[in-house]
């Protein structure tokens, strides 16, 4: 359990690491928010992230399931390794092709 919790701990730096070389102030949620991970903000928009990580072609996500918490954008961020990472709205199968590469995520939200 202790390897998985540092695991998720270095894949949410990642993530967060990447929003903010892209203009976003990120602050990661911990425990208090429960279904995000990060909440980022940028130029009046917040957006939640649900961040996860697999080595394996599929990833079975069986978290939040709404496009929106409270009002905010949510999304779920997968690291698949080897620089691809997908972010997508919540379903419950996720292959490498699904949502869209995160830095063209970045780009669009700029």
């Amino acid at each position: 359990m202790v390897l998985s919790k540092r695991k998720g701990y270095v894949v949410e730096r990642k993530i967060r690491k990447i929003f903010e070389s892209n203009g976003w102030k990120v602050v990661r949620a911990g425990g208090s928010l429960g279904e995000a991970d990060l909440v980022c903000l940028k130029n009046g928009k917040c957006i939640l992230l649900q961040v996860k990580s697999s080595r394996d072609k599929i990833y079975y996500y069986y978290g939040y399931m709404k496009k929106e918490l409270e009002g905010f954008p949510f999304y779920l961020v997968v690291d698949f390794g080897y620089n691809k990472i997908r972010i997508l709205n919540p379903k419950k199968k996720i292959s490498k092709e699904d949502g869209i590469d995160l830095k063209t995520f970045l780009t669009n939200e700029n």
